[in-house]
């Protein structure tokens, strides 16, 4: 759980990174989005929205408030799920490419599953045998976003293509990995503001797979909902810390650069992608909360209460690691996770992380499973990642309180044109 960690919501006036809202088309809709209380309503993707998802021009319909309406662009430079803002409801799921699947089954299967998320995301029903749970619902700022595992380029035949940054991820001394909740050929993040809209399209990009590949593993994580807060404001995380303070901004000048593969770069298929680290972290939850306040604060090396750092400020004041006491000891202690996970700590190196938080109910012995779905973006995790990750193994305060169960690691590539399905340079070159 890194300092740099949750994308900041947008503050007030300023523009959202993919998530936009658009007059309605009254023609067209698939949840009745005639209107919106507070916002303007949403253009829906295509004219022929299924029948029992349109209007009738007589009937009355009820607007939708401005959270049902944010809705994200599938098409782009880059796959959505990325840069957006965090969702309240989030899903992520990892496939293994059945016997028998090579790469033209498998490029089937994302041809379908791309043209599923871009009907669900424009607030469409799914294509084939829509289960209406999300009918009544706008787009709710839904997203999916498809990634290839290491095993998926040899299932395929495909190694040649294979990214060098995809090799698997070290060994680290943190680590209690179960094997069967990590890795995987094929990758999907779901999310949404919505939890029936998340779940209505993490069913229907199960049904999508058919008999190309089954389910490896499955996790449910959620964040604060948008609007829970008196104004735009840091999430928190289950251990009740700000977190997400120096998070890259897309707005600084080498985001793309720290977090996107290059146009020109190497394979020349994940062009404006990205790669995702997957960790499910358990937080210790029953023995963080025996700490004081000001131990928990002492272990992260900021304020509880405002997330400024223990050298003084506000949220966003830089931390002054050699400023002392009266006594000569380090307002921020040496082992402070703030102070180790700086990048000016580890040669500069950065991550955008975009991680949910879960809870899967209260073990035998009456501990929590709860904790963090940890998932972050570079634009290779040996430069990202995997240094911040070797730091924080050699002396993190947080470390006894934290427990690394799965891991993977996927190649996300970049976003569709119109007309073009994910992953299709890979599968088609």
């Amino acid at each position: 759980m890194a300092d740099q960690s949750l994308p900041e919501a947008p503050a007030p006036g300023t523009a959202p990174t993919r998530t936009e809202t658009a007059p309605a088309d009254k023609g067209i809709s698939r949840r009745r989005l005639l209107g919106t209380a507070g916002a303007t309503g949403v253009v829906l993707g295509a004219a022929g929205a299924a029948v029992g998802y349109t209007t009738a021009p007589s009937e009355a319909a009820a607007p939708l408030t401005s959270l049902g309406t944010g809705r994200a662009m599938f098409h782009g430079k880059h796959q959505p799920g990325i840069t957006d803002g965090l969702q309240a409801r989030g899903h992520l799921v990892a496939f293994d490419l059945t016997a028998g699947t090579g790469r033209k089954e498998a490029a089937a299967l994302l041809r379908r599953w791309s043209e599923t998320a871009r009907r669900l995301m424009a607030g469409e029903p799914s294509p084939h045998d829509d289960t209406d749970v999300a009918r009544d619902a706008g787009p709710s700022s839904l997203t999916l976003t498809f990634g290839f595992g290491h095993s998926f380029f040899s299932r395929t035949g495909l190694e040649k293509q294979r990214p060098a940054a995809l090799d698997p991820l070290p060994e680290f001394s943190s680590d209690h990995l179960d094997k069967n909740r990590s890795n995987g050929d094929l990758w999907v993040q779901i999310g949404a503001n919505d939890a029936l809209v998340a779940f209505h399209a993490l069913r229907a990009i199960q049904k999508d797979t058919g008999s190309a590949a089954r389910v490896r593993w499955q996790m449910n994580g959620f964040n604060r909902s948008p609007g829970a807060t008196a104004h735009p404001m840091t999430a928190r995380n289950l251990m009740g810390q700000i977190d997400g303070t120096r998070n890259p901004k897309p707005s600084e000048a080498d985001f793309d650069q720290r977090i996107f593969v290059p146009e020109k770069g190497e394979p020349a298929w994940m062009a404006n992608g990205s790669y995702a680290v997957v960790r499910r972290i358990r937080m210790l939850l029953d023995d963080w909360e025996k700490l004081s306040v000001k131990a928990q604060e002492d272990v992260i090396g900021r304020r509880k209460s405002d997330g400024a750092a223990l050298s003084g400020g506000t949220e966003t004041t830089a931390m002054d690691l050699d400023k002392t006491d009266a006594k000569g000891n380090l307002l921020v202690p040496i082992n402070a996770h703030a102070r180790i996970t700086r990048p000016d700590q580890n040669g500069g190196a950065a991550m955008l992380r975009r991680p949910f938080s879960f809870h899967d109910g209260i073990d035998a012995d009456g501990t929590p499973d709860a904790g963090l779905l940890f998932i972050c973006w570079q634009a290779d995790p040996l430069r990202g990642f995997v240094p911040v990750q070797r730091k924080l193994d050699r002396g993190d305060a947080l470390s006894k309180f934290i427990r690394h169960e799965s891991s993977g690691l996927f190649a996300v590539p970049g976003g569709a044109a119109e007309g073009e399905y994910v992953g299709q340079k890979l599968l088609e070159g």
